[in-house]
């Protein structure tokens, strides 16, 4: 099966999941998308909060996803004391893709789906959950899906994902 057959079958099977949860989502297709600053088209035709996504991993090995508004300046070295971690660096894009199913550049929300062992904690943004209208890619960076803040919520309470919530815009970060 080729890598483009599995996105699309790992994005019918979170939508199946979404639609079975009662989860409403609106999906806009649009060309590859690797970093916050682009795509200004896509924000524009998708209201609400847009993400990014950091795929982290601590000294002590313990693995972590943060999802910030895309504006949210996220401080790597303040953070681990805020959330009880050791120091912070990117994961691997082997150990992303053994995890959360996904690749560099597509890190979502939406890939705790395939967590199923609960391997990675999620780190949200306070601002975030501030936003009616949440959007993350689907597994794949060449799509935006739109859910409601408590469409999100509903997800990650049907996975058992309890998210540590974070206030970025205090110096130091802090845990609300």
């Amino acid at each position: 099966m080729s890598d483009h057959t599995k996105t699309e079958a790992a994005e019918a099977e979170l939508f199946a999941f979404l639609d079975r949860i009662g989860v409403a989502h609106r999906t806009l297709r649009h060309p590859a998308v690797f970093r916050v600053e682009e795509g200004r088209e896509i924000k524009a035709a998708l209201p609400g909060g847009h993400t990014k996504n950091l795929f982290l991993k601590d000294a002590k090995g313990r693995l972590w996803l943060v999802s910030a508004l895309g504006e949210t300046a996220v401080d790597l070295k303040a953070l681990p004391a805020a959330i009880g971690a050791a120091r912070l660096s990117f994961g691997s894009e082997a150990l992303l893709e053994q995890t959360l199913g996904v690749r560099a550049g597509s890190v979502t929300a939406f890939a705790l789906f395939h967590d199923r062992e609960h391997k990675v904690t999620l780190v949200l943004d306070a601002a975030l959950t501030a936003c009616a209208v949440v959007n993350f890619h689907p597994l794949t960076n060449t799509a935006t899906t739109a859910v409601s803040r408590e469409g999100f919520a509903a997800f990650l309470h049907a996975l058992g994902v309890t998210p540590i919530l974070v206030d970025f815009a205090r110096s130091p970060p802090v845990v609300v």
